[in-house]
């Protein structure tokens, strides 16, 4: 596709984008509440939207459907376990907003901090999120510059698309925080499953239907429908895939922050169910837009350009392979600057308030605009890497965050667990999955978020068995729980 084509659809979707941005705001942004949770204020419709496309990003497109082409239809079971996994918000979700309505949190960690009775446990979490999330940023990027760089067949770098990407996040962030980026994901949202889902059906009927495209798979690629098929997906891989995420709802920041955000319960349900119904296609379109990469393109050098090449090819007119091309850079980008907003209030709120107890919210939202774009920067650095295989860098990156899901769920159902027990779990285990990753060890053949999980389970328990508990803290903390679920019933 001739660079031009690009360029001029990339400058269509930032025009859009910006304005749709701008409009977003609302006066003056002048406390974290409002500049990162959007005041609290989400409808059901725009939270379910911006959900949507925080948590489905270039991972879905470029990654589900190259591990599709890498691995057959193993890629399929692994997402679908993964949106199971998404009820985790039916239980969570309820829990996260109620708190977060009276003690006025503004991060996880700040609420893991405040539950434990320990500003060292909010400072810890902080930090591990930013440690396995901006690799996970640097995904995003790299995402955007695989597609750009193979799509021109080089003609735009691999360098100049995460440059672009990383400047859109930034910018989108900067204007009105979440509120800006929540409308901005919500525009993204209707593009992304709309025009992947036109295409795709599009690129099927050019391969001679629905009909023809399955018996041409089982025929020349029969392996790709059984699991483990060409072996890729052996049963430690797959569990080792699936595991973090079936936690991803509750284990990541930048999407259990969106828990806060809207204005009411029943707006909470509407993201909620909004989400489910938006995940279930665009899960669909990407496994199937594998699919046909493989019958084109059987010979790839790695499953990380099969869209690139497939959007390329005579298979899609220039046009539609331009506005699903803005569709995965919009997904990308979507969660690299919902990622950048929840680490800079993490950082701000967790670290630099625990550091300068006496900040003000002015002074503390000055620090976390100001962090915004240095996060953003080394995302960038960890993304000319150029890292393959997205998707297993994707998984990678949440493996670290299992560490935190042991003290999330005794958070709101155990009332025995204590800082230490926190600061054990998230410390040792998160070392622990760092240095697996870092080293490529595999463990009695499993994966390091397994090993993360486990271990982070023991010491939690284990630790926290043996410190005392904040007990007042946690009576107040689970007793408002209990109280406000109960009176939520009865309406």
């Amino acid at each position: 596709m001739q660079a031009t084509w690009i360029w001029i659809g990339i400058s269509i979707y930032i025009a859009i984008a910006l304005v749709t941005a701008f409009v977003s705001r609302e006066g003056k942004s002048e406390s974290m509440s409002d500049y990162f949770l959007g005041n609290r204020q989400m409808g059901g419709f725009v939270s379910a939207m911006s959900y949507s496309a925080t948590t489905y990003s270039a991972f879905m497109l470029v990654g589900l459907a190259g591990l599709t082409y890498s691995g057959g239809v193993g890629a399929l079971g692994f997402e679908l376990i993964y949106l199971s996994g998404v009820t985790l918000v039916a239980i969570f979700g309820p829990r996260f907003w109620l708190v977060g309505q009276k003690y006025g949190y503004v991060t996880p960690s700040e609420m893991l901090g405040h539950r434990y009775e320990s500003r060292t446990v909010g400072v810890i979490t902080a930090l591990t999120s930013c440690v396995f999330l901006i690799p996970y940023a640097a995904v995003q990027l790299a995402g955007v510059g695989y597609l750009v760089s193979g799509m021109s067949d080089g003609a735009v770098s691999f360098t100049a698309g995460t440059i672009l990407a990383t400047i859109m996040a930034i910018v989108f962030s900067l204007v009105a925080g979440l509120r800006s980026v929540a409308w901005t994901d919500s525009l993204q949202a209707i593009m992304m499953v709309i025009s992947a889902t036109l295409v795709v059906g599009f690129v099927v009927y050019r391969l001679g239907g629905a009909g023809e495209f399955f018996s041409s798979l089982s025929r020349d690629h029969s392996g790709s429908l059984s699991v483990p098929g060409n072996g890729f997906f052996s049963f430690s891989v797959f569990l080792g895939l699936t595991l973090p995420w079936i936690f991803f709802s509750i284990s990541n920041p930048q999407v259990s922050q969106r828990l806060y955000t809207p204005r009411s319960m029943g707006d909470l349900r509407k993201m909620l169910l909004g989400f489910m119904v938006f995940g279930f296609i665009y899960t669909m379109v990407s496994v199937i837009w594998g699919f046909a990469a493989l019958q084109r393109f059987p010979d790839l050098a790695t499953g990380d350009l099969a869209t690139p090449m497939l959007l390329a090819s005579d298979l899609v007119p220039a046009f539609l392979g331009v506005v699903v091309m803005i569709g995965i850079i919009a997904a990308a980008v979507s969660t690299i600057d919902s990622i950048m907003l929840t680490l800079s209030s993490m950082v701000t709120r967790d670290v630099y308030r625990t550091i300068k107890d006496d900040s003000t919210e002015q002074q503390q939202l000055v620090v976390g605009k100001l962090i915004l774009p240095v996060v953003a920067a080394l995302a960038f650095g960890f993304a000319q890497l150029e890292i393959n295989l997205i998707a297993v860098l994707s998984v990678s990156a949440s493996a670290g965050l299992l560490v935190m899901v042991p003290p999330i769920i005794g958070a709101f159902f155990w009332k025995r667990g204590t800082a230490p027990g926190v600061l054990a779990a998230t410390v040792v285990a998160g070392l622990l999955v760092l240095m697996l990753e870092l080293t490529s060890t595999r463990l009695l053949g499993q994966g390091s978020g397994v090993w993360g999980l486990l271990v982070s389970i023991a010491l939690f328990v284990g630790v926290s068995l043996a410190t005392p508990a904040p007990e007042a803290r946690a009576a107040d903390f689970l007793g408002h729980v209990k109280e406000k679920l109960r009176e939520h019933k009865a309406v």
